[in-house]
C-alpha cells in the first residue's frame, strides 16, 4: 500500500457547504467513495478532528488527508506479454491483439489485459480498474490508454468524457460503399438479446455518433476508416450495422459471408477463415494529462486484417466493379 498525506485550507467560497462537498472539491483525484471512507474512518480530518460527513464548514478550516491506498484491484498479476507503444511514469499505451479480453468478467476470470497490467506494474492494483479507462472488444485489434496514476485516470476519463481523445479506427464491412459518412443514432441495449446493443430511439439510447470516410472499394466489400465521436459499447460495430454494412466476421452483429462473383479460392478462404469483427484501432492521439505535450500514436494493421485486405485487392485486380 502507499501511504498519501495532503492538507489544504478550506477556502472562503466553501463556506456554508459540508464537509464531504468540500473534500471532493479540494481531492478531486479520489472517489467520493474513498473519500467517504476516510472521513469515517479519521484518516480526513478538520483542523485536527474527527468530523461527521455533513459538518457545515465557515471557511478557513485546514483539511488534512492521512491515508493508506488500499489495493482497488482483487485480480491477480499474469505475465501476459503487453505490446507497449509508449510508457512513462504518468500513464502507457499498449497495441492490444485480437482476442486479448480487456477486463476480466464472466466467462474470463483470467488472462486479460489487467491481469498483464498488474504483472507489468503492482502498483496498479491501487487505481480502479488498474488504470484502464476506456476498452477494446475482446476480438478487436490497437490502442489502448492507461492511466499509471489517480491524477492521470481522473484527467483521461474527464478528457473521454469531453471527446478530447481522437480515437480512429480501420474496418473491413460488407457492401460496395460509394462514400463516407456520419451516423448520428443512439446506442442502448436490446430489447431481444442482453449481449447486444441496438439503435434506441427511445429513453433508454445514448447520443452515438461514428463518422466513417471510405478508403477503398472493392468487389463486395469496402474498406473504411473510422473515427468516434463518442464512445458507446459496440458503437462501430452496431452504427455500420443499422447502416446496413456489417463488420466482415463479425460474430454478434455480421451479415455472414459475402463472396463476389467467381471469387477467387484465396479470397474465399481469406473471408471464410476471418473468424473476428475486422476492426482495429489503428490510432490513439491526446494531451498528455500532466505535461500538456500533444501526443499521437499509430499501430501497423495485424497480419490478419492485413491478409484479408490483400485478397480483396487481388480480387478487384482481376475482375474490376464491373464484373460486380
Amino acid at each position: 500500500m502507499t501511504a498519501i498525506r495532503h492538507e489544504a485550507r478550506v477556502p472562503l467560497a466553501v463556506a456554508g457547504r459540508r464537509f464531504d462537498q468540500a473534500l471532493a472539491e479540494l481531492f478531486p483525484d479520489y472517489s467520493r467513495s474513498r473519500l467517504a471512507g476516510w472521513i469515517k474512518s479519521g484518516a480526513a480530518t478538520l483542523d485536527g478532528a474527527v468530523v461527521p460527513p455533513r459538518q457545515l464548514l465557515r471557511g478557513g478550516e485546514m483539511v488534512r488527508l492521512e491515508a493508506e491506498l488500499e489495493t482497488e484491484v482483487e485480480s491477480a498479476p499474469e505475465a501476459i506479454a503487453l505490446a507497449i507503444v509508449h510508457e512513462d511514469e504518468h500513464l502507457l499505451v499498449i497495441d492490444k491483439p485480437a482476442g486479448l479480453v480487456v477486463h476480466p468478467g464472466a466467462g474470463n476470470a483470467s488472462g486479460t489485459v489487467l491481469n498483464a497490467l498488474l504483472h507489468h506494474d503492482p502498483k496498479l492494483a491501487e487505481l480502479p480498474r488498474a488504470g484502464i479507462v476506456h476498452r477494446l472488444d475482446k476480438d478487436t485489434s490497437g490502442l489502448m490508454v492507461v492511466a499509471r496514476t489517480l491524477p492521470t485516470m481522473t484527467a483521461l476519463v474527464e478528457m473521454l468524457s469531453n471527446h478530447d481523445v481522437q480515437r480512429q479506427y480501420e474496418a473491413v464491412v460488407l457492401g460496395s460503399m460509394v462514400a463516407g459518412g456520419t451516423v448520428d443514432a443512439p446506442i442502448g441495449r436490446s430489447m431481444g438479446d442482453r449481449l447486444r446493443q441496438a439503435v434506441r430511439e427511445d429513453e433508454t439510447g445514448k447520443r452515438a455518433v461514428t463518422h466513417y470516410r471510405l478508403r477503398e472499394r472493392f468487389r463486395a466489400h469496402s474498406l473504411l476508416q473510422c473515427n468516434l465521436e463518442t464512445g458507446r459499447t459496440h458503437q462501430i460495430r452496431v452504427h455500420l450495422t443499422h447502416i446496413g454494412h456489417p463488420l466482415v466476421g463479425d460474430p454478434l452483429y455480421g451479415g455472414g459471408l459475402k463472396l463476389p462473383k467467381r471469387a477467387a479460392p484465396e479470397l474465399v478462404a481469406a473471408l471464410r477463415g476471418f473468424r473476428r469483427q475486422a476492426l482495429h484501432a489503428e490510432r490513439l492521439a491526446f494531451e498528455h494529462p500532466a505535461t500538456g505535450a500533444q501526443l499521437s500514436f499509430d499501430a501497423p494493421r495485424p497480419d490478419d486484417m492485413a491478409a484479408l485486405i490483400a485478397a480483396l485487392r487481388d480480387d478487384l485486380a482481376a475482375h474490376g466493379h464491373d464484373d460486380d
